[in-house]
């Protein structure tokens, strides 16, 4: 092998090593592509969707309310799941309910123009706990969440969905609502 040729491998190699190391770094601390397997989200998010997950912007602000986000589920959920997404309805301190298929936070109705379709069931005053979030699909009668398992910790957040990127008809920024 000539010196030149090594010298290419080396240099090729090189580079294939910093884009890994690059991506791992990427994915695990910035961003993340996620695909829906569910239609939970309905019809925000559609089945064979692809996101990309913001990772970092909650070290620098809050979280809130209307944001889609994509978590580990709870243990109190008793799914296997690696990841779960769902709007954020309620933030700590909230008090959560649903009284005749409306939600109410801190007894106000909560608009929702993202709704497939109002809840069929009520449920009694909840308040949210301090490092906790409520959260719930848009498929409200087809979406297992916070009304079932309780509040998210907030621990468990892994990131903020940010865009649609595929497939590329359902090309979106994902905002509150």
């Amino acid at each position: 092998m000539t010196s030149v040729t090594r010298k290419n491998l080396l240099e090729w190699a090189g580079t294939i090593v910093v884009a890994i190391v690059l991506s791992l770094v990427i994915r695990s601390y910035v961003a993340e592509a996620r695909w829906i397997p569910s239609e939970s989200m309905l019809p925000t998010l559609k089945v064979g969707d692809h996101l990309m997950t913001d990772k970092i912007s909650y070290q620098f602000k809050s979280i809130q309310r209307g944001d889609i986000v994509v978590f580990t589920p709870p243990a109190e959920a008793h799914i296997e799941e690696e990841a779960l997404i769902k709007r954020v309805i309620g933030l700590p301190g909230d008090t959560v309910s649903i009284q005749e298929r409306t939600v109410y936070i801190n007894g106000k109705p909560l608009k929702e123009p993202y709704l497939l379709e109002k809840p069929r069931e009520d449920l009694k005053p909840f308040t949210v706990p301090e490092d906790h979030v409520f959260v719930m699909g848009d498929n409200r009668n087809n979406s297992y969440d916070s009304r079932f398992w309780g509040p998210l910790p907030t621990d468990n957040i892994i990131g903020r969905a940010m865009f649609l990127y595929y497939p590329f008809n359902h090309l979106k920024v994902l905002t509150r609502g």
